[in-house]
């Protein structure tokens, strides 16, 4: 009976909370947080395809990119409190168990795996979150060093070892995800809108080419792990600049930064039509 009510004290606060056309806004500016920092990133891929140099190739190189602008702390606290907000509201999409603000009782959250996915994606809106107010105040670090060093001390044991392969298989699986999420228009299903030509294009070529880069990142990983090499354990970057060095490895580079700039315009489009 006190898990009960206690279940539905917490539905309450999330509803009351949700409640708010300013909080939703505030989460909507996460989206479109998110679109500048895939359109930065795919800047940056694009300067290795061309020039062979560029920042890190992943959310803290983008983050650096604002940083080192004039205002651009201004602009990053900005995108701290819209990916915090969001964060927030994928913390209430877990405890209601549907979309917060459509009250017409259309749920497509209420299974287990869903409130799931609603519970990681905060986690993943609160880090980039946390990063984005680190490089505001100056403070902020390179997470593909940071990934190479904790990789390079898990190595060092057996159950590391075993952490860091599952790690990279679940990143695989959630690159996979997004290929499927892609390649199938699922995606579709968050929007309040139909699609139409240019969202559809946008949406497929975005979750696609996201999903194999972070299918590659996974794999790498497992193969870093298996070889005892940190440094290739390092994440998106890691990722992308092997993807460099492969045959065609510029037209490759090339096409990834086309669809990480569609997956952050694909995350405007949700800044405005997102179902919430």
């Amino acid at each position: 009976m006190a898990v009960r009510t206690s279940s539905k004290s917490m539905h309450g606060v999330a509803d009351r909370a949700t409640d708010s056309d300013a909080f939703e806004y505030t989460a909507r500016a996460g989206f479109a947080a998110s679109g500048v920092l895939h359109l930065l990133v795919a800047f940056i891929i694009g300067q290795l395809a061309f020039t062979g140099a560029g920042g890190n190739a992943d959310q803290s190189g983008a983050l650096a990119t604002l940083a080192s602008q004039t205002g651009g702390a201004i602009v990053l606290w900005v995108a701290a409190a819209g990916l915090a907000a969001l964060g927030l509201w994928r913390v209430a999409e877990a405890v209601m168990g549907a979309k917060p603000r459509e009250r017409s009782g259309r749920s497509d959250g209420s299974s287990a795996w869903k409130r799931v996915k609603s519970l990681a994606l905060a986690v993943v809106n609160f880090a980039i979150a946390l990063s984005a107010a680190r490089f505001a105040m100056g403070s902020g670090q390179s997470s593909s060093r940071q990934n190479a060093g904790y990789s390079a001390q898990l190595m060092q044991s057996g159950w590391g070892k075993a952490l860091l392969i599952a790690v990279g298989i679940g990143v695989a699986a959630v690159g996979a995800y997004h290929v499927y999420k892609g390649a199938s228009e699922k995606f579709l299903d968050e929007l309040r809108v139909s699609g139409g030509t240019f969202v559809t294009a946008t949406g497929v070529t975005g979750y696609v080419a996201k999903g194999l880069v972070l299918a590659g990142a996974g794999i790498l990983v497992v193969v870093a792990t298996l070889q005892a090499d940190p440094s290739k354990a390092s994440g998106l970057d890691a990722a992308v600049k092997t993807l460099g060095q492969a045959p065609f490895g510029k037209v490759l580079l090339i096409l990834a930064a086309i669809g990480i700039a569609a997956f952050g315009v694909y995350s405007f489009i949700r800044a405005r039509y997102s179902r919430m």
